[in-house]
């Protein structure tokens, strides 16, 4: 009998997850990942996070080769280098580097709990363009109501634009 303990060569890359997940900060303001978002960071090469904010209401959680081509972005900005100043501005004040525990957990740094209102509540995760957004009940509410407020019109022009 032969042992196959080679990898597998084939073996498919983990994907960010797709849909919407709960989340609640602990007493200690850790936020515990789904298992899902767990797996998916385990697998990158560099287990380093970004944690930050740009808007100061939605919380962002970046995979750092993410964050970093963020950066190069804000570098070379040239349309409007304010906005990409102020913005580099925000994501730095309220950011941090940050990594999973074995139980799957960030911490949350108190700037950023308390700017987002994160303590205490329900909180939504959600996939978007290779990171995930942390939004309060609040945030998510808000969302929801302006995502369906046009819903009829704004699919009609993706689905000419191309959407299956």
């Amino acid at each position: 009998m032969v042992e196959d303990s080679a990898p597998v060569e084939n073996a498919s890359p983990v994907e960010l997850p797709r849909g919407r997940y709960p989340g609640r900060l602990d007493d200690k303001g850790r936020l515990k990942l789904p298992a899902a978002f767990a797996q998916f960071f385990n697998s990158l090469p560099e287990r380093k996070l970004y944690l930050t904010s740009l808007d100061r209401r939605i919380g962002q959680i970046y995979p750092i080769a993410e964050w970093r081509a963020n950066e190069k972005f804000f570098d070379g900005f040239q349309d409007n280098p304010e906005a990409a100043q102020n913005i580099a501005f925000n994501a730095a004040d309220l950011g941090a580097d940050v990594e999973m525990d074995g139980q799957g957990r960030i911490t949350v740094h108190p700037d950023l709990r308390r700017e987002l209102g994160m303590e205490g509540q329900e909180l939504h995760l959600i996939a978007y363009k290779g990171h995930v957004q942390v939004l309060t009940e609040e945030r998510y509410q808000e969302q929801k109501r302006q995502a369906t407020a046009n819903t009829p019109a704004d699919l009609n022009v993706l689905k000419r634009a191309g959407l299956r």
